[in-house]
């Protein structure tokens, strides 16, 4: 996986690429959350991410709710086809457990 980060005002975009797994799930954490502990509103920018498995939607789920703690949010922003659809199946899973009351924040659950 590769990324790359912009900051603009008190955004951090995260540029994503490549795969989301449980292989990788440890090193987007390292990435992302040091950036919403220091505040900041985050934008996952996954136009260039090719898969991702449930590794990937808890990290996304994780950062949410850090970002709640810390006052301020995380946005996915350019999902790419093959991971929406990962995240139609994780809504629709979450919609039939009645958790996505939990996670609504998040625009695509």
């Amino acid at each position: 996986m590769k990324f790359k980060v912009t900051n603009i005002e008190n955004v951090s975009t995260v540029f994503l690429n490549g795969e989301i797994d449980m292989d990788i799930a440890d090193d987007v954490r390292e990435i992302v959350f040091p950036l919403i502990d220091s505040g900041k509103e985050v934008h996952l920018n996954l136009k260039d991410v090719q898969y991702m498995d449930s590794s990937g939607i808890s990290v996304i789920i994780e950062s949410n709710q850090r970002a709640r703690e810390k006052n301020t949010k995380v946005e996915l922003k350019e999902v790419s086809q093959p991971v929406e659809k990962v995240l139609a199946m994780a809504r629709k899973f979450l919609w039939h457990t009645k958790l996505q009351k939990k996670i609504i924040s998040v625009p695509y659950f």
